[in-house]
């Protein structure tokens, strides 16, 4: 057994190869703290030119995107200038309202239409190929709520994620660690993409549950030092909280006061520095740190496409409905392969890579109720015992 763990279960998962290295994406970073002697050992991961810890990257490399740093304020201290971008960039992926007027609006769902408006479309895709299902979690199966671990989804949603999971292979892929999106989701049956991708499972029974690649399991100790730091650090923020989700750590700030992000932000940039091995990006009212590795929910994605044998498929058609910036990189690795469907969950408009977009969890449970309805009707009836 390697330190990444990579297993291929008996369960009619081809034996994966490894995957082609990822190009470069651009980071960059207030400090330049270069890590090069640290290196990935399944497909190609590797360590970017330099650990990105500070926010300049946040807006270049958490969607996936490439691009060069804003300008910096003339005279401003370094620190701050990255401080004032971790902010702006927060406050750009965790609106409180949509300030969209309304023919903005309707000129971004003309780009990204309504999956349930634009299901008849999706269907005739569908036709002739193999659904794979990815879903995120929170936001897009279960509400954003205040409290982390109360991000319960409803019954009729775990119905509905079942039913699709019985017609076509189904993974949620989350930030979350595996353990605790199981216990919220409760179906064995799926694939578990946790840790955004890091720790990766198949389906399982009590008796076997097969891990099928775990990328950075040698950061394990590192990440474990690094929550305890953080969360000493930040613990006279009222309202901040760390969450361990064992690949990746995730410091909350919905219950942060606004005028607190910036020292908060400054707590965990101070943390970070004795941590070069780890970088920094943001989501939906959250900090992430995670391992210096390119590896993210797009790598993920194409693992788990190549592990089920469609890598080289042209009869195949992945579906990616999620609503976070980390989400961008499952939907721009669908986009980049030419072949799939990505849907934001999302109320506003946003820059995506997404093809389509649905508002909120009731949609999005709506859209997997209809797909298993057109499954189930274009499956041929059982044929009747003779008489």
């Amino acid at each position: 057994m390697t330190n990444q763990d990579v297993v291929v279960p008996d369960m009619g998962i081809a034996a994966a190869a490894a995957l082609p290295a990822a190009p470069g994406r651009a980071l960059f970073a207030c400090r330049g703290a270069a890590v090069s002697s640290l290196r990935g050992a399944y497909g190609g991961l590797g360590l970017p030119g330099g650990a990105a810890t500070d926010a300049g990257e946040f807006l270049a490399a958490a969607g996936g995107r490439g691009g060069a740093p804003a300008p910096a304020a003339a005279n401003a201290p370094p620190g701050r200038t990255c401080t004032s971008r971790v902010v702006e960039a927060i406050r750009a992926s965790s609106p409180t309202r949509c300030p969209a007027a309304v023919d903005e609006y309707d000129a971004w769902t003309r780009r990204h239409p309504s999956a349930l408006g634009s299901f008849d479309q999706i269907a005739a895709a569908a036709m002739g190929k193999r659904i794979v299902m990815f879903m995120d979690y929170d936001g897009t199966l279960s509400p954003i709520v205040t409290d982390p671990d109360m991000a319960f989804m409803t019954p009729e949603m775990r119905a509905a994620v079942r039913n699709v999971a019985k017609h076509f292979p189904t993974a949620i892929v989350t930030g979350r660690c595996i353990e605790k999106v199981c216990g919220f989701v409760g179906l064995p049956e799926l694939y578990y993409a946790g840790s955004h991708g890091m720790d990766i499972k198949g389906p399982s029974s009590k008796e076997d549950k097969t891990v099928l690649l775990q990328p950075a399991r040698e950061f394990l100790p590192v990440i474990n030092k690094a929550y305890r730091a953080l969360e000493e650090r930040t613990k006279d923020t009222p309202g901040a909280r760390v969450e361990n989700n064992k690949f990746c750590l995730s410091v909350h700030f919905r219950c942060v006061d606004e005028k607190s992000w910036s020292s908060l932000a400054d707590k965990v940039k101070a943390v970070l520095r004795d941590f070069p091995e780890l970088k920094l990006t943001e989501g939906r009212k959250v900090l992430e740190i995670r391992p210096s590795i390119m590896w993210d929910k797009g790598k993920a994605v194409e693992f788990l496409l190549k592990s089920l044998g469609f890598d080289d498929s042209t009869n195949v058609l992945p579906v990616y409905i999620g609503d976070d910036r980390t989400d961008e990189d499952a939907f721009k690795a669908l986009r980049e392969r030419g072949q799939g469907i990505g849907i934001l969950v999302s109320k506003c408009p946003r820059e995506t890579d997404a093809s389509y977009s649905l508002q909120d969890p009731t949609e999005v449970m709506e859209f997997l109720v209809r797909l298993g309805q057109w499954k189930l009707l274009r499956s041929p009836s059982p044929a009747r015992p003779r008489v």
